[in-house]
């Protein structure tokens, strides 16, 4: 009777590879177009069903940026002093990395790897990494020409703003090349169970926003708003393709709870394991 059984399970996963193999490549890449596209409209219109507690940790987000608002000087003092000890390969790495079309051209390989060997698991981060790039990219573009914040290597203080004036020195706020990274780097770690693991892929995701710092591009309120919204924007559509079953990926329990946290001596994104 267990022989019987064993056996009918595997003529199943025979079955299933030949249902696989049998889809089309096109077929596939419609597919995840489709998703792609459902979750950049599933993340904007979730604000239409947010609870007065969602509304109440974006309050306490803008506050607590608001007040972090107090280190960007000393902050940006301190990394200008220590500059000529950050090494110039992480800086060149930070910047090329979170450039759009490096980061865009990195995300492609990685599709047409999962494409054309038919890997749900790759397609779907794939997808989860271009849909949230999307989102984030559109909410960094509005608001940077909006907030009109005035960079640090500018001449202006951080409380100096200029919306729509069209400058790049008043493009500060929020940082593009965090947005991108933190996405990536956020994007792929949720596919990993090892915390070590995690923690090497969150390490050099945390280099393109660190460099912006040293390189003096961006104050470090800019920086932790973006990772931040990169965060809850990845979050946001993971759990929707999770819910579509959009992927036939395995299903996990949630291992990090992240929650906003602002009081008289803690500001940020904490993650409860």
């Amino acid at each position: 009777m267990l022989f019987t059984y064993n056996n009918s399970v595997a003529q199943q996963l025979v079955i299933d590879v030949q249902e696989q193999d049998s889809i089309s490549i096109w077929q596939l890449a419609k597919h995840d177009f489709k998703y792609t596209l459902k979750g950049v409209g599933h993340s904007f219109t979730r604000p239409l069903h947010w609870k007065s507690k969602d509304f109440e940790k974006l309050g306490l987000f803008v506050a607590g940026t608001a007040a972090l608002s107090l280190a960007d000087e000393p902050i940006r003092d301190f990394a200008l002093n220590n500059k000529d000890d950050f090494p110039t390969p992480l800086r060149d790495f930070g910047w090329y990395f979170g450039s759009p079309q490096n980061y865009f051209m990195a995300n492609a390989g990685l599709y047409a790897f999962g494409i054309f060997t038919k890997n749900e698991k790759v397609r779907k981060t794939s997808v989860l990494i271009i849909s949230s790039s999307i989102t984030t990219g559109l909410i960094q573009t509005v608001s940077k020409a909006a907030i009109g914040r005035a960079r640090p290597g500018s001449g202006y203080d951080n409380y100096t703003f200029k919306p729509f004036s069209g400058e790049a020195a008043f493009r500060s706020f929020p940082s593009g090349h965090t947005i991108l990274s933190v996405t990536m780097a956020h994007s792929i770690a949720k596919q990993f169970k090892n915390p070590w693991v995690k923690a090497g892929i969150y390490t050099v995701g945390a280099i393109p926003p660190i460099s912006r710092i040293i390189d003096d591009a961006h104050w470090v309120t800019d920086i932790a708003f973006s990772a931040i919204v990169s965060i809850v924007v990845v979050d946001s559509i993971d759990k929707f393709l999770n819910d579509e079953n959009a992927y036939n990926t395995p299903k996990r329990e949630k291992q990090i709870s992240w929650n906003i946290k602002f009081s008289t001596n803690q500001i940020g994104l904490v993650g409860t394991f």
